[in-house]
């Protein structure tokens, strides 16, 4: 009797200590906040849903590989992209090496969402995003075709994105849709002290 009652105490601690654990298991989303010459847009990431995809970008942010770049390309009822260039659109090479597209899961390119831009090649993405002013259904992916990988939102300051896609472009070199007036990211950083 007493080594049935051991044996149920076991299970029942063993039970506790498994839920608890898959509960802390559970990443918490981070905050980031990119201030810019046009105002602050205030990201929550998903590491969650988006594991590999936020740790890049983390390491990217905490390395402030962000901080003086521009967005370089806008456009409105599109997107706004930063991530690769300065304002004489100067490339900064990426240190890391492109991360797994993780794009099956289960976020869309809704309105207000951040992604990453990549290459043709699913899996090329390394420091480049962009936030959605409208949805973009067109970029998730499909059956047997990898989408572009949406890992988090905007939780504050989506009118200044939606401002920054409406400024006068022109086209400089290869690239079009760069902004007349450059758009810094004065800095991007962690808000949430935890996730630092």
């Amino acid at each position: 009797m007493l080594k049935k009652l051991c044996t149920a105490v076991c299970i029942v601690a063993l039970s506790t200590i498994a839920l608890l654990s898959s509960s802390y298991a559970k990443a918490s989303p981070v905050q980031i906040l990119i201030s810019t010459d046009q105002g602050n847009i205030q990201l929550e990431l998903y590491p969650e849903k988006a594991p590999k995809t936020v740790e890049n970008f983390l390491t990217y942010v905490n390395d402030k590989y962000y901080d003086g770049l521009v967005f370089h390309r806008v456009k409105e009822g599109f997107m706004i992209q930063a991530g690769a260039f300065d304002q004489d659109l100067n490339i900064r090479e990426p240190k890391g090496e492109p991360v797994v597209n993780e794009s099956f899961n289960g976020l869309k390119n809704a309105k207000g969402t951040v992604a990453m831009a990549r290459k043709s090649d699913p899996n090329s993405a390394k420091s480049q995003f962009y936030i959605n002013v409208v949805d973009n259904f067109f970029l998730d992916p499909r059956t047997h075709k990898p989408g572009y990988t949406v890992f988090g939102r905007v939780i504050n300051g989506m009118e200044v994105a939606e401002k920054i896609s409406k400024l006068p472009t022109k086209k400089s070199g290869h690239m079009a849709d760069v902004p007349v007036t450059p758009v810094h990211i004065l800095e991007a950083k962690v808000i949430n002290q935890d996730q630092k």
